[in-house]
């Protein structure tokens, strides 16, 4: 039995709404933007200035920190502000682990997660036009506005992740399941997935 699953996700695939239904369904406590946030709380940095100081990460400095129990910010005060943000997410995520039957949503999760058994790492993509559709209907958008969106959003996950971890974002190799949501449907990605989570 999976006590963790990680899910990475391309933009408007569908990946946190599966993320929300899956841990509903299992019990199991969500952790998405809400680690961000209470990253930012802890080290009193506005909420304004987050997406810049993700995209600013100097990444070599925290593969060489990522071994210090619970990650977290203690005694590094000295790092870039971007370094100490992204610590303080791995030391949530870490102890969101520890606690055990959550779902964690992004963050490279999985990454951080890679040696643990228990955990099951998802990565969840749909083609172009299933995207471009759901971000239509989701945001309000009008399809210009969601091809940017589509562009905007996976460079920056692909940027956070390329940069903090020793994998490319995306790559089938780093991941349990390699699901595609735009084929499935969400119902059927969470029904796969509990099964997997349980057996």
């Amino acid at each position: 039995m999976y006590h963790i699953i990680t899910i990475e996700r391309r933009y408007a695939s569908g990946g946190h709404e599966i993320g929300k239904k899956l841990a509903e369904a299992l019990g199991y406590k969500l952790y998405d933007r809400n680690i961000l946030l209470e990253a930012a709380q802890k080290l009193d940095i506005p909420f304004y200035k987050i997406e810049a100081l993700e995209e600013s990460s100097s990444g070599n400095v925290l593969l060489n920190l990522s071994k210090t129990p619970l990650g977290g910010t203690s005694g590094n005060r000295n790092l870039p502000l971007a370094d100490q943000l992204f610590l303080e997410e791995k030391r949530i995520i870490e102890k969101a682990a520890e606690e055990g039957n959550c779902v964690i949503v992004g963050r490279a999760s999985g990454y951080i997660l890679r040696e643990r058994e228990d955990c099951l790492k998802v990565f969840i993509y749909a083609d172009h036009e299933k995207r471009i559709q759901r971000a239509i209907e989701r945001e309000g958008i009008k399809k210009e506005e969601a091809e940017n969106a589509l562009k905007k959003n996976d460079k920056r996950r692909k940027n956070f992740y390329n940069a903090l971890t020793t994998h490319e974002w995306g790559d089938p190799k780093c991941h349990d399941l390699y699901m595609n949501a735009g084929n499935l449907g969400i119902d059927l990605c969470v029904r796969i997935l509990m099964e997997a989570a349980r057996g």
